[in-house]
């Protein structure tokens, strides 16, 4: 079952035109097809390496020999995670391929069954049918960074676990690209048969609540999770702490957030300059895993990033919105 409500919710419409249609092309041709075929790129490279290691090996793996075409393909997905309409939300797509946060421990539940189960059931067909929970970038962390010696032998799942990326990332940047694809919805969005928006409106909408998403999730999850209270610091809810990524994901969807801000609204300058000092800020922490979070002078550097990332959507709602002629009607990361 999904964590997250549908993007295609209703928002209410503020008056205005929005700018140039070619605002929104130069988001969309610079920032958001250029994002998923990068990862599709990445995650094909992770497979083609993981075959090849298992030719070589005789059908052994060695976690340490994939790691960084993992992480490559990790630091791929962070340019992309916080685009959640489109493709990403069908079937769950976006959460087979980073299932997070887990607070039930969902995921090492379903990834123990599949180390001990059926091995039928790391066919392709039948392991795409598997528990999101199991799968995608987030099933491979603990493969390739395990805390403890797995139940198995980890192999055949973790073959198994990189060609279902590689076909989740096919599939999405398939979804977004040719003439029937969502960038073209976007980008003709008000055209005779487009039903997904209706107006040039709707769809600068959409968008700039994708942006809006981002910023909050990173300041109520990415951040606001290990911080917890003061007096109850969770380090241990940190994301991607096993690979060391917490920080490094954070730092990444900021690039990238700003990245599509400036493409499609170069002249919102204080948006602009109030991410940059989100991405500074996030640049200096030296905390992989975000342990700081439970000593006090560490936790104020990373307090620090959260309100200036919160900050940054503040700035973007007075600014931008108005500019693009768009409101945003819902908590964008509502229902998470």
């Amino acid at each position: 079952m999904s964590r997250f409500r549908p993007f295609g919710f209703a928002l209410a419409l503020i008056c205005g035109a929005g700018p140039a249609l070619a605002d929104l092309s130069q988001a969309v041709d610079t920032v958001m097809l250029p994002g998923f075929a990068t990862f599709a790129k990445a995650t094909t490279a992770l497979e083609e390496q993981t075959e090849s290691h298992f030719a070589e090996s005789g059908g052994q793996c060695d976690p340490t020999t994939l790691r960084p075409a993992f992480n490559k393909a990790f630091d791929a997905w962070m340019a992309v995670s916080w685009l959640h309409f489109g493709p990403s939300e069908e079937g769950g797509t976006a959460l087979a391929i980073r299932f997070w946060p887990d607070p039930k421990g969902l995921g090492a539940k379903a990834q123990r069954g599949l180390l001990l189960g059926d091995p039928a059931s790391l066919e392709p067909e039948l392991f795409a049918k598997q528990s999101v929970a199991a799968r995608g970038l987030t099933g491979l962390e603990r493969l390739l960074y395990p805390g403890e010696p797995p139940a198995a032998d980890p192999c055949p799942l973790l073959r198994a676990t990189v060609k279902d990326l590689a076909r989740l990332a096919s599939v999405l940047d398939a979804g977004w690209t040719g003439d029937q694809g969502f960038a073209q919805l976007l980008l003709r969005a008000g055209s005779d048969g487009n039903t997904r928006f209706l107006t040039r409106n709707e769809a600068l909408q959409a968008v700039f609540t994708q942006l809006m998403g981002g910023l909050e999730f990173i300041a109520d999850q990415r951040l606001g999770r290990p911080l917890g209270e003061e007096d109850k610091p969770r380090p241990e809810r940190a994301e991607a702490r096993a690979s060391g990524r917490a920080t490094r994901n954070i730092l990444l969807e900021l690039q990238a957030i700003r990245r599509l801000t400036a493409a499609l609204e170069p002249d919102a300058a204080g948006t602009i300059a109030a991410m940059d000092r989100a991405i500074v800020a996030a640049g200096k922490l030296d905390e992989p895993e975000l342990a700081g979070v439970s000593d006090p002078e560490r936790r104020e550097k990373i307090l620090e990033v959260q309100r200036l990332v919160r900050s940054a959507r503040a700035i973007a709602l007075s600014e931008m919105a108005p500019a693009l002629g768009v409101g945003l009607g819902f908590n964008s990361q509502d229902g998470d």
